[in-house]
């Protein structure tokens, strides 16, 4: 299937309203549903899961400090879009197909709101999991301006949910970011980014790989999934018609296994200004962009004096990341901009040359240093599978950090992928990153260092809630557990090894 790109413009996720407001907190009501949505105008509607009828769902906007109460429900149908495969923890027979729990990815919520894999829900709350505490959930947003995201993260079929559409904006504003003077308003836009691919009829296509040896395993998990076309606010390769002048982009890998590497065929700088969890300390120039599953980035983009070109995202990531195989003219196409819009006034916005204070952690004050390793196995059909410090999801909790220590993680990766590991509750700063003999430590468990140290890419020095773990090198992350106690999980945010074991619960205790 040959789909032309740039004939359909980038469409902006609506802001959802408020069902009830008052100075002391806001209440939404947002469904889950099954409807049919056009991703590209040569394309029959494909059928999508989405959140108020919406794919990618609404952009949910708070203030800093501002108490959110959202009820989140299901009302889905059934019948799941996609082949369930019974053989993947929390995904058996004795659960139903379909069921969701939504997570704000990056928000520091108590564990009963922060989506545990285990506390799904059905239609109507007719089933629930085993972790299943209450039907509102409670944000209290007491963070930093920030670009965050909410996504399904029901145990076992994560992927599948995500991939039939079930993903949105979250974002935290405050005063602070207003005084910056940064593009704003219809010049401030997140882009969700998505890979994809399609049957002839429009429908999403997810492999199958039936092992007819094997009775119970109807449909296996893949190794990773890379679709063939990218999507942008949920269209296929769209393009967006700006004025000369600064833009404020809010850049969101929201893929199930892909990575992406973007730059802009103009050759012109982009102006990053945050990471995942909020403002750098200062803006920095940049020609290339790398994000990993669930990483964010946000950038300022100037098309003053470039009224009449149209300038191409371009991606060259390879898939899987980073030895796999180079991509595509399609997968390496990702938007398109035109700069045609007549300038509807004087732009006085600005790129700041200094943004928010970032208090360095000291490694002198952490209470506990873990050595944590990436490990990959094959399961009892012969299948790929990533674990966790070589532990499953079952496996009792290892990891029991105090509520208001401060710990170093070192994630020690003998794969040969990058894995972006993700940490619910809290965020972090990355410290460094150094290689390591792999070989010699498979045999001796024992690291034997084999460069100097590396500090962290320009781009992740901010605060971070994902961070891109490369193999054959030990990279060292400092966080700070002085929000909630209780129950979260921490995981690779590719959501195929997501789904399979690639997932682990920790325990914050007071």
């Amino acid at each position: 299937m040959i789909l032309s790109k740039f004939v359909d413009e980038l469409l902006i996720p609506p802001v959802l309203k408020p069902c009830q407001k008052n100075q002391y907190d806001t209440y939404y009501e947002v469904n889950m549903t099954e409807f049919r949505q056009s991703l590209h105008s040569e394309l029959m509607e494909t059928t999508v899961w989405g959140y108020e009828g919406s794919y990618p769902g609404p952009t949910i906007e708070v203030e800093s400090g501002e108490r959110v109460w959202i009820k989140w429900i299901n009302n889905l149908p059934k019948k799941h879009l996609f082949p369930i495969d019974y053989t993947v923890h929390g995904a058996h027979r004795d659960v139903p197909d379909v069921r969701t729990v939504v997570h704000v990815h990056g928000a520091s919520v108590e564990w009963e709101s922060d989506g545990y894999p285990e506390s799904w829900f059905t239609k109507g709350f007719e089933q629930v999991g085993p972790y299943f505490k209450k039907k509102i959930y409670q944000y209290t947003n007491n963070m930093r301006a920030s670009t965050l995201w909410y996504h399904d993260h029901a145990l076992g079929i994560t992927r599948l949910n995500v991939y039939a559409g079930l993903a949105g904006f979250y974002l935290i504003r405050n005063q602070g970011e207003r005084l910056l003077n940064l593009p704003s308003g219809q010049y401030d836009i997140p882009l969700i980014i998505q890979d994809k691919s399609f049957n002839e009829d429009g429908s999403l296509f997810y492999p199958k790989q039936p092992d007819k040896t094997v009775q119970e395993l109807e449909t296996s998990i893949v190794p990773e999934f890379f679709g063939d076309t990218n999507l942008v606010n949920g269209k296929i390769w769209p393009y967006l018609k700006v004025e000369a002048r600064k833009y404020r982009f809010r850049l969101l890998n929201a893929s199930n296994s892909r990575f992406y590497r973007i730059r802009l065929d103009s050759g012109q700088h982009m102006y990053q200004i945050g990471t995942d969890r909020g403002f750098m300390e200062y803006p920095i120039g940049i020609k290339e962009l790398t994000l990993a599953p669930a990483e964010r980035a946000e950038v300022i983009i100037d098309f003053t004096n470039l009224e009449g070109k149209n300038i191409v995202m371009k991606n060259d990531a390879p898939a899987p990341f980073p030895i796999g195989q180079p991509a595509s003219q399609n997968t390496g196409t990702v938007m398109e901009f035109r700069v045609s819009l007549p300038l509807k006034s004087i732009d006085t916005s600005v790129i700041p040359s200094y943004l928010e204070t970032l208090p360095k952690m000291n490694e002198q004050t952490a209470s506990r240093e873990r050595h944590l390793t990436l490990d990959q196995a094959t399961d009892q059909y012969g299948r790929e599978i990533m674990l966790l410090d070589n532990k499953d999801w079952e496996a009792p909790i290892s990891e029991n950090p105090k509520l208001g220590t401060i710990e170093i993680w070192n994630f020690i990766n003998v794969t040969q992928d990058t894995h972006p590991i993700h940490i619910h509750l809290i965020d972090f700063q990355v410290l460094d990153r150094r290689t390591f003999d792999v070989e010699r430590f498979k045999k001796e468990r024992v690291i034997h260092y084999t460069s100097q140290v590396m500090p962290p890419e320009p781009q992740e020095r901010g605060l971070k809630d994902t961070v891109r773990v490369n193999p054959n090198e030990v990279t060292r992350i400092i966080m700070h557990f002085d929000t909630f106690a209780g129950l979260y999980v921490w995981h690779c945010h590719m959501l195929e090894h997501e789904d399979y074991e690639m997932m682990r619960p920790f325990m914050v205790i007071r």
